[in-house]
């Protein structure tokens, strides 16, 4: 890789390190990183694959209580670089992206003990902003805020420099080194992903109010006919339905009502 193609990349990984905190402009997300990666890499097609790909899994990651979500920055960037140095190597679009979902878990994995570094060096950041406060020196606690910003941006920024120096040759040697058995583990490992994500999805929100909707969602899908876009609009639909009704059956307006739900949920509308 180029220079400046390793300049972008490190600065799209500083973007994900960043977000991972603050989640403002979601850059740490796999659909959003890998896409950008591919974009400044001359990948794009790729990127948006891994990332739509991985997005799936990364659906099922969030904090819970005391459980701490991977760390899908890491795990989105490190994996984005791993399948652009294979594509440059010579490997085929489908072994690169396998390859990368393969080390995802792994990495974001690892992501949480970069975090715990940067979250524990941010400690004495605190103290420093408290000390501040006191004083009433806001300048002093906004440089101290964006450099505590700016060292989640660097734990993602710093790996992806070093992975960025791997040589493609030596990425193309590990990829040949594997046997087969283990390349078609990971090919059917990677197709696996986006039912896991589901699933981690449906564990959090299942109730017996919703899988009506889910079984529904299984008998449009077969549907041919019917386009990503028009499932789309059919679920925003049923989504509106529902929350309308929801909202007049507990509200008691129903019983006022003119007797057909659906006829006052329109007439509430206009």
């Amino acid at each position: 890789m180029s220079v400046f193609t390793i300049i972008l990349i490190v600065f799209v990984a500083f973007l994900a390190g960043m977000e991972g905190v603050l989640d403002q402009w979601q850059f740490h997300q796999p659909l959003v990183a890998c896409t950008l990666i591919g974009l400044v890499s001359g990948h794009l097609e790729s990127g948006i694959i891994l990332g739509g790909t991985l997005q799936m899994m990364a659906l099922g990651w969030a904090n819970v209580g005391a459980a701490v979500a991977p760390d899908a920055a890491l795990a989105s960037v490190a994996s984005a670089i791993l399948m652009v140095l294979a594509l440059n190597g010579g490997s085929d679009q489908g072994t690169a992206i396998s390859t990368a979902i393969a080390v995802a878990v792994p990495l974001s994995v690892a992501g949480l003990f970069l975090t715990m570094i940067v979250r524990t060096i941010a400690i004495p950041i605190v103290h420093f902003m408290d000390g501040a406060a006191e004083k009433g020196n806001f300048a002093a606690i906004d440089m101290w805020s964006i450099i505590a910003i700016c060292l989640q941006g660097i734990r993602i920024a710093i790996p992806a420099a070093a992975l960025c120096f791997i040589p493609d040759e030596a990425v193309m040697g590990a990829l040949n080194m594997m046997p087969a058995w283990l390349n078609e583990g990971m090919t059917i490992g990677g197709g696996m992903v986006a039912a896991v994500g589901y699933a981690m999805v449906i564990n959090m929100m299942a109730t017996k109010e919703v899988w009506p909707f889910f079984a529904l969602g299984f008998c449009l899908a077969a549907i041919s006919q019917l386009t990503l876009i028009a499932l789309g609009v059919i679920g925003v639909c049923l989504a509106l339905i529902y929350l309308g009704l929801k909202e007049l059956a507990t509200s008691g307006a129903g019983a006022a009502g003119s007797g057909d739900p659906l006829g006052d949920i329109l007439d509430d509308y206009e």
